[in-house]
């Protein structure tokens, strides 16, 4: 999976004189913390976020009247306190999707601007990251969840599908994690199938010689009506 598959492309944007209260209402009405920053040609000129704002915002010990703090945001443009381009951790849409999940938790940021050239396509949120996972996942449809804990060799995960194969049943993921291992001579795969009793596949798999941990129907919204361990 690339970037440009979850990217955003109707990105909101600013231009570098939009003054930083009328970016502090754009945030608001779209219920976005950052704002991409471009020329008028597209170019990405940098980002401005909600902290960027709240950190060139006057504290309550200032001594300026109400007037001249008004006046002082007025004049306050995007530009003077943006991060600016050079300064941007950025993507290509040609990127893995986890190169991006990899350098938002590096450099401790929600959202990646994803350009092409110099030029801005789209953005890429941790939220985005987290809608991968579910998908990956797939929580957002019905079927069953099977746990297994299979060997770590060749031709493992291959016997298990067979096992579900045999019972004429689609499978929609599969997703494996080194770190859920209880053993070094181990590995854990969370396998999405159809809507199914997994009864059989269960006593199957069981059969021959393979540990499931777990086995689960889910509905669409993540639910578990009917589970086994």
């Amino acid at each position: 999976m690339f970037v440009r598959m979850w990217m955003t492309t109707d990105v909101i944007t600013v231009s570098p004189e939009t003054p930083i209260l009328e970016a502090q209402e754009i945030m608001k009405q779209h219920g976005v913390r950052r704002l991409p920053v471009v020329n008028k040609r597209g170019k990405l000129l940098g980002i401005v976020t909600k902290s960027d704002i709240l950190e060139a915002s006057p504290s309550d010990a200032t001594t300026l009247s109400v007037w001249e703090l008004n006046y002082l945001l007025a004049r306050t443009t995007v530009e003077q306190i943006m991060v600016k381009a050079e300064d941007l951790i950025t993507v290509s849409p040609a990127d893995p999707i986890e190169r991006a999940a990899l350098l938002m938790r590096k450099h401790k940021v929600g959202g990646l601007p994803v350009v092409e050239g110099s030029h801005l396509v789209g953005i890429i949120t941790e939220s985005d990251i987290f809608e991968v996972l579910l998908k990956l996942l797939g929580v957002h449809q019905k079927g069953t969840r099977l746990t297994l804990e299979l060997e770590d060799r060749p031709g493992a995960l291959a016997e298990a599908l067979e096992v579900i194969r045999d019972h004429d049943v689609n499978v929609r993921s599969i997703v494996t994690c080194d770190e859920c291992r209880t053993t070094p001579d181990t590995g854990v795969f969370v396998i999405k199938i159809d809507s199914y009793d997994w009864r059989g596949i269960v006593k199957d798999l069981k059969d021959r010689k393979i540990k499931v941990l777990d086995a689960q129907h889910m509905n669409s919204s993540g639910g578990k009506p009917d589970e086994t361990r």
